[in-house]
């Protein structure tokens, strides 16, 4: 089985949701979405297996979402899309991608249900 992991090393909730993995014998393909974001494919792509729109996978709380505007209602799913892909900071985390779903590891052990 193949599990990917969107990643970020400095996240507690990221690194909680990859010991989760390995202590239950999963060892994800690490991607470190932040330095390789991706692209509007694969992120409409996790946007479907999650069952979200744009701005419920953004970390509003981040200071670059009022920064560059994101609050404004009225911007469509594929600027929000563009935004997230340009500032990946902006992207909640961790994702878990495996058996062609996809699940946030908040908590943590939510990722369980998909493998």
């Amino acid at each position: 089985m193949k599990v990917q992991l969107l990643h970020n090393p400095r996240c507690s909730k990221s690194r909680a949701t990859l010991q989760i993995l390995e202590d239950n014998g999963v060892e994800p393909e690490i991607i470190l979405y932040l330095d390789t974001p991706p692209d509007e494919d694969q992120l409409t792509s996790i946007l479907d297996k999650l069952n979200m729109q744009a701005r419920e996978l953004m970390r509003k709380g981040q200071s670059e979402y009022k920064e560059l505007g994101l609050d404004n209602e009225n911007l469509s799913e594929t600027e929000l899309i563009a935004a997230m892909i340009k500032t990946p900071i902006l992207i909640e985390r961790p994702i878990v991608l495996a058996n062609g779903k996809a699940a946030i590891g908040r908590p943590p052990e939510s990722v369980l249900e998909i493998l």
